[in-house]
């Protein structure tokens, strides 16, 4: 085989604090330039307090890091592996400069989020050129790898992590379960413009197709921001919750299929809130597991996949596999939010 196209994979995530002194610096970097009243920052970072002021997020890449370079070592492709976040340390620019330093030329990008959206993806290509920008002509290029919601492995995974959560529900209790697959919330405006909803449904149902006794099952949202005058995606999952209990559900099993690796908005929008809210409601909740490191084979097959450039990409559904290049328009920047009334948040 010829020598790959690439010397490094880079990893790319959203990042989180990891101690009480970097929360509120990550809170500002996160909403600067949104307008965001330092009374909801200060709300927000109280959600960090509850866990020690530490995100699961970086612990959590770390580890799929340590997976994926293990999974290269044994299978190959040889290539060194980085880290880059969007909002806190280890950020882009830093390991981009570390990257050039080292002489790496081309990289193959991992972007820890599976669906297509502004946020989930176009935000992340364009933080990638900014960081680029910033190094200089030293700096590698980058190849983002394809979007992954529909590639069997991810599909398996979550599967698997939804059976053994229903697994927890009691048995006589079944038959009045129900599934919520959950994904962080977006502005109306911005769903619009992308696959995010569709890819949603899509993968959601090929979870529910290969679980050993499929339940009933909805999609609902959860971790809105912004003024209650600008329309978000919904149902919001606590206001469902409610519906359900009013249906005469008696437990819920939550997958957050949105979410490749325990965010703030895992363990406590869902752990911690939703929690609160079927104990109130009397139902039982049990959430399914995010996939974690045991991601690191999917990527090296994506690595090997951008290199080799197969005619015949895995990809589960009726969707085809994602290409290589986003199209021309893809997930545009959504249009700013209407202004906001005294005392909107």
């Amino acid at each position: 085989m010829s020598r790959p196209p690439h010397d490094a994979i880079l990893v790319v995530s959203f990042g989180g604090p990891e101690g009480p002194d970097d929360v509120m610096p990550f809170l500002e970097r996160v909403t600067r330039g949104r307008g965001v009243p330092p009374e909801r920052l200060a709300e927000t970072a109280a959600h960090y307090d509850r866990f020690g002021g530490v995100s699961p997020i970086n612990g959590q890449v770390r580890d799929l890091v340590s997976a994926l370079e293990l999974e290269l070592a044994e299978h190959g492709p040889h290539l060194p592996v980085y880290w880059g976040n969007r909002n806190w340390h280890p950020l882009l620019t830093d390991t981009m400069q570390a990257m050039a330093a080292d002489g790496v030329r081309r990289a193959a990008a991992f972007v820890t989020s599976a669906f297509a959206s502004y946020s989930g993806c176009r935000q992340y290509l364009e933080d990638i050129e900014r960081a680029r920008a910033e190094v200089g002509a030293d700096a590698p290029l980058v190849d983002k790898l394809r979007l992954f919601y529909n590639h069997p492995r991810f599909i398996e995974l979550v599967s698997a992590a939804t059976a053994a959560a229903v697994a927890h529900v009691p048995e006589a209790r079944r038959a009045n379960a129900r599934l919520v697959f959950t994904a962080h919330s977006l502005p109306a405006s911005m769903a619009a413009t992308c696959d995010y909803e569709p890819q949603l449904r899509e993968a959601a149902a090929l979870v529910v197709e290969r679980l050993p006794v499929p339940l009933p099952w909805d999609r609902a949202y959860q971790s809105r921001s912004g003024p209650p005058s600008q329309p978000w995606l919904g149902p919001d999952v606590n206001e469902h919750l409610e519906a359900l209990a009013s249906t005469g559900v008696t437990d819920v099993v939550l997958v957050p299929l949105g979410f490749v690796s325990d965010h703030m908005e895992v363990v406590y929008d869902l752990d911690v809130q939703a929690r609160e809210t079927a104990e109130r409601l009397g139902i039982g909740l049990v959430r399914a597991a995010t996939p974690g490191s045991a991601l690191a084979p999917m990527i090296r097959e994506l690595v090997v996949e951008r290199i080799e450039l197969p005619v015949v990409r895995p990809a589960l559904g009726r969707q085809r596999p994602w290409p290589d290049v986003c199209p021309v328009g893809c997930c545009p920047p959504p249009p700013p939010p209407p202004s906001r009334r005294p005392g909107e948040r």
